[in-house]
């Protein structure tokens, strides 16, 4: 009789203890796309060749953990070019830069390397060929983005920036039939379509970007929540509160009607959002590490027992070159890159 009892009292301490089973579906693609990852390449590599400490104008990414890892090493974040000391080693962030900033760096004599995403110098390129035909030009973009500052101090003669269709309704250009746009990369087709549409309505003559030349990064990774989307109870996109597509990814979700979370990491967290969830999905925004979503579920397994399962979806293997000034290189320089 008395092993019978203990059975059933370690049966009822084990239901006590057992912890209720979660499906955690990891996105696919998430986490870094090319130009992030070719940003801190050059910042880390440019540390190792040239020394620190390397001085950065803005976040190179926007992701916390990325800038303090190479605050760590050696890099040095600052708002301004004016922030940087004569003669110091100077990188421009991913989201690019002004005409103004690049000049200023010239009229000091900074040594530059320009981090800016291929996708982004792309954009720069066009809108300039625009400008340069006597076109007017209008961005599709959110007000305040270093992207979209970048990109309205590189095309001269000024852009009209437009967020929404109301900002349409309102566009005067001067001749409405030599109009052009171009659109911020961190936006996808279905994030522009609209305003698109309601450009070419009132502008019938307009040109743009094909629909290649959308981020192939921002596209991805939202077709991916969306993919997703039915099949969760709860959606947790890892990012920073100031990147522009995590936020995206957050709100495809809500707009989806699935309970969704931007959070920088895994403290961020709350169990409470676990209430009625036996589903959930995790991404992440194209800055964001894919330590900090293995992290984490390492929390996720402290409240459950968490059953993982990545969901298939479009392999990404873009590849950006890096800039000459660190791959063209001769004697010691080249010699402790090829070591690195």
């Amino acid at each position: 009789m008395l092993w019978r009892y203990c059975s059933i009292l370690v049966l009822i301490m084990t239901s006590l203890t057992e912890k209720p089973h979660l499906k955690v579906l990891l996105v696919q693609p998430r986490g870094f796309c090319a130009g992030v990852e070719r940003a801190i390449e050059i910042v880390e590599r440019a540390l190792q060749i040239y020394g620190p400490p390397v001085y950065v104008r803005h976040e190179i990414v926007h992701n916390k953990r990325v800038v303090e890892t190479l605050r760590r090493k050696g890099a040095v974040f600052v708002e301004e070019v004016h922030d940087i000391p004569d003669g110091a080693m100077t990188i421009f962030s991913a989201h690019g830069i002004a005409e103004a900033v690049e000049n200023e760096a010239k009229r000091r004599a900074l040594p530059v390397i320009d981090a800016t995403c291929p996708l982004v110098s792309k954009v720069h390129r066009e809108g300039a060929s625009h400008a340069a035909k006597e076109r007017d030009v209008i961005l599709i973009g959110h007000s305040g983005h270093p992207e979209v500052e970048g990109t309205m101090g590189r095309i001269r003669g000024g852009v009209h920036l437009v967020t929404n269709v109301e900002d349409v309704n309102e566009l005067v250009v001067q001749d409405p039939d030599q109009v052009a746009y171009v659109t911020q990369t961190t936006l996808s087709v279905d994030d522009t379509k609209e305003i698109i549409q309601a450009l070419s309505a009132k502008f019938p003559k307009i040109v743009g970007p094909d629909v290649r030349d959308i981020c192939y990064a921002t596209q991805n990774r939202q077709q991916a929540v969306r993919n997703i989307s039915p099949n969760v109870d709860l959606l947790l996109v890892v990012g920073a509160q100031n990147s522009s597509n995590s936020n995206r990814l957050r709100e495809i979700g809500e707009e989806l009607r699935v309970r969704s979370y931007l959070i920088d990491d895994a403290d961020g967290f709350e169990e409470a959002w676990l209430d009625g969830a036996e589903t959930i999905g995790i991404t992440a925004g194209a800055s964001a590490p894919e330590e900090l979503v293995a992290e984490l579920i390492e929390r996720l397994k402290s409240f459950r027992d968490v059953q993982l399962e990545t969901v298939d979806g479009v392999e990404e293997n873009i590849q950006f070159k890096l800039p000459a000034e660190l791959t063209d290189l001769d004697g010691p320089a080249k010699q402790e890159l090829q070591e690195v």
